[in-house]
Order: structure tokens, then sequence, then C-alpha cells
């Protein structure tokens, strides 16, 4: 099987690709048992769930009238309620995610070992500057058409993990957008 694949024109694009579709799947099988499965997560993501809800409809309803003071305070006491509750979870997640990047740290390790100065694939087009030195890093030659292992595992890591948390169901709540460890500052309070 791996004379087969090796005499394979793409096939260090395809050990690439494979081996970060296998660490996506470790990575999310190590965020479930760290994180997801937990009482603690299920009741954060379902508060925050319900505030989002609730700071929807309360934002699409008429603000006018003489309880609109009452209303805005409403609204920026689930405001708050939401913010805390999403900063929570971001350090719930923050837990596992020194374990997923220690075992990201490793993978690529060994990816760059196999694939020094090797180029996996090749660019149908010519990249820009910026792009050209992340798609060619370490890669001898001047051909710019030329995709190193780390350009190709960045990409596919970013792309399979992230369609693969949605697919799990393990995407973040929709009224974490702004929230986090580093929120956008509220310009109501500037």
């Amino acid at each position: 099987m791996a004379s087969i694949l090796s005499s394979f024109r793409y096939s260090d694009s395809l050990v690439v690709v494979g081996i970060s579709i296998c660490t996506a799947f470790l990575c999310e099988g190590i965020s479930w048992l760290l994180i997801y499965r937990t009482s603690s997560y299920k009741s954060l993501r379902s508060s925050i769930d319900k505030a989002s809800k609730k700071l929807e409809t309360m934002k699409t309803g008429e603000n006018k009238g003489p309880n609109k003071k009452s209303k805005t305070k409403k609204i920026d006491r689930v405001e708050t309620s939401l913010k805390e509750s999403s900063r929570d979870l971001s350090l719930s997640k923050f837990k596992s995610g020194a374990v997923v990047a220690l075992v990201l740290f490793v993978v690529f390790g060994l990816l760059n070992s196999l694939f020094e100065g090797k180029p996996v694939a090749k660019l149908p087009f010519s990249p820009a500057g910026f792009v050209q030195k992340m798609s060619h890093r370490g890669l001898p030659g001047n051909d710019p058409t030329d995709c190193s292992m780390a350009f190709l595992y960045f990409l596919c890591s970013i792309s399979i993990r992230t369609n693969l948390q949605k697919f799990l169901g393990f995407s973040p709540p929709r009224g974490t957008a702004n929230a986090g460890l580093f929120p956008m500052p509220d310009p109501k309070t500037n």
C-alpha cells in the first residue's frame, strides 16, 4: 500500500491532508472529553442560548413609551449576563486548549521533519508576496507555485476543524460572537 501511495503524483499532499483530518478528529475528541461532555459546559451553553434569544426578542420589541428607561436597563442586564457567561465558556475551553495545542505542535513537528525542504503541492497561481513567504517557507528554489507542508497543513487544519466543529455541533453558541476572553469594547461605554 505504501509503495502504491508513494508512486502516486499527489501522495505528499494527500498524506498532509489525511494527517490534518486525523488531527482534527483527535483534537475534537480531546475537546469532547475535557469540555463538551461536562455539565458546566452544557449549562453555560444553555444559559448563553437563552440569554441571546431573550436579548434578541427584547431588541426587536418596541422601545417607546414610559418604560423605555427600564427596558434599556433590562437589556443592559441581559447583555452583561451574556458577556459573563460567554467569558466563563471561553475560560472553560481554554483549559483544553493547552492539550490541543500540544498535540498540534507535536504533529506539526513530525510533519516538518518528514517534509523538510520538499514541496508537497503545486499552486495553480503565483501568490501575492506575503502569502508567498508562507507558502514557500523552507523550500529551496525560486518557483513561487511550490507549496510547503506548513502552508497546506495550516489551510487544511483551519478549514477541516471549523467544519468538523459545525458538523459535530460543537461550534460556539450564536450569542458569543463578540464575547470571549478578549471581547470588543462596548461603544455605549465610551
